[in-house]
């Protein structure tokens, strides 16, 4: 037989699995990918879709050490005629709407790679999300494939990509 002190503890674990449950629902990620790499090369972005039926704040990107020592959010903009890309502290997601992390635009920046990422290998990314109204935060786990660089490409140039060297700053 139960005591009521295991069935409190119990309801109270439903609940909150419930809550995360719910929380972790209201966040939908489509589309996923990170730009492929050369050798040697330092850095690249991960791109996707991500909505809500809720206001929520990306607050947070995390990847395995063993891919990349830092992860953060970034956003690229045209200042004049020079594209600046820095970190940003977080991103809005507005119900209805789907914030695109794109190249040119906001997207998940991997620095201090310690590999090459090639076509068919997958990045794992921990995303953390920030409820506006309540203020909980919640992770997603994404599984992002990684693309070949596109003919005629390299990873930091072609259309629509990362600015290349001469034609931007990045400042933190």
């Amino acid at each position: 037989m139960q005591t009521k002190l295991q069935h409190i503890a119990l309801a109270i674990g439903i609940l909150a699995g419930s809550t995360l449950a719910q929380a972790h629902d209201q966040v939908t990620i489509k589309d996923p990918w990170v730009r492929g790499t050369v050798a040697q090369q330092k850095a690249t972005g991960a791109f996707m879709q991500i909505s809500s039926d809720k206001e929520v704040r990306l607050i947070e990107a995390k990847a395995p050490a063993a891919i990349a020592g830092v992860v953060e959010i970034h956003e690229m903009a045209m200042d004049k005629d020079v594209m600046k890309m820095r970190q940003i502290k977080g991103l809005d997601i507005v119900p209805g709407k789907a914030a695109e992390l794109k190249p040119g635009g906001y997207h998940v920046m991997l620095m201090d790679l310690k590999q090459q990422l090639k076509a068919g290998d997958t990045v794992p990314l921990t995303l953390t999300f920030e409820d506006s109204k309540t203020k909980a935060r919640f992770s997603q786990e994404v599984k992002a494939p990684v693309n070949a660089l596109g003919a005629g490409t390299t990873p930091m140039s072609g259309a629509g990509a990362m600015p290349a060297a001469g034609k931007s700053e990045h400042k933190h």
